[in-house]
């Protein structure tokens, strides 16, 4: 099968990326083809370093791409998107929450899939956060599902496989990875739900919280579902002339 780009965006994830770098090298080498593409969404830390020494050590191929100053993940994930050599992009957080041991269970179903444009989207069934912010993610799901129908219990969730050019497809906009099934459905893509595993990170704190989420995602959900409803996909019919034939058919 053709290459895998698994994207990580990243913001100071030293002490978890090297460990998944290693685990994803573990799940996938025997297997497939894949190159790993990191977005350094400027860190103070060692994370680059931690990240190459690892993939030195596994001898995976690995890109690393650097911003400046931190750009948010939703542009970490496209700027990785956009230099991958694979035809299939694998997103997954640099925490090291989401199993790379997941990543077989997608690959055997993105397989199946005969749409041009799909998302395999992942679902942590089992999540270990807090009691509240469990509550937060299933009010916010449901909200979603009211406006969006797009099928998605955990919006939340990192872990999702999709083509490439599907992807060059969307509009982008910051937080847009929040929305990625959202956005293939109206492409008329097929969006498939994958039951993953869901993990503590190793090393470090999150650098998001509810307060840093919920403005933004209502203002993002209300655009997206503009976007949505105004979604025009006609079914075509395709009839090609060849004024070649026309004149063998008077001779």
């Amino acid at each position: 099968m053709s290459l895998i780009s698994v994207v990580l965006p990243a913001k100071n994830e030293q002490g978890n990326i090297g460990l998944l770098i290693q685990e994803i090298h573990q799940s996938l080498y025997q297997d497939y083809s894949f190159e790993i593409v990191i977005t350094d969404d400027g860190s103070d830390d060692r994370t680059v370093q931690e990240a190459i020494e690892m993939a030195t050590d596994c001898g995976c191929s690995l890109q690393v791409l650097s911003h400046s100053h931190s750009c948010g993940q939703s542009t970490g994930v496209y700027s990785a998107v956009c230099h991958a050599n694979g035809d299939w992009i694998i997103t997954s957080d640099a925490d090291g929450q989401n199993d790379p041991a997941d990543y077989p269970k997608l690959i055997a179903l993105a397989k199946t899939q005969t749409a041009e444009h799909f998302c395999i989207a992942g679902y942590r069934h089992q999540r270990l956060d807090t009691p509240w912010v469990r509550f937060q993610s299933r009010f916010a799901n449901k909200v979603r599902q009211t406006l969006l129908a797009d099928g998605v219990p955990d919006s939340g969730c990192g872990l999702k496989l999709f083509p490439k050019k599907t992807f060059m497809l969307l509009p982008y906009f910051d937080h847009m990875h929040r929305f990625l099934p959202a956005l293939i459905k109206r492409l008329g893509g097929a969006i498939i739900i994958c039951p993953v595993n869901h993990r503590d990170r190793s090393a470090g704190v999150s650098n998001y919280n509810v307060w840093n989420r919920l403005w933004v995602g209502i203002i993002d959900l209300v655009g997206v579902f503009w976007l949505r409803q105004r979604a025009k996909y006609p079914e075509s019919v395709i009839v090609r002339f060849d004024s070649n034939d026309e004149k063998s058919a008077n001779n």
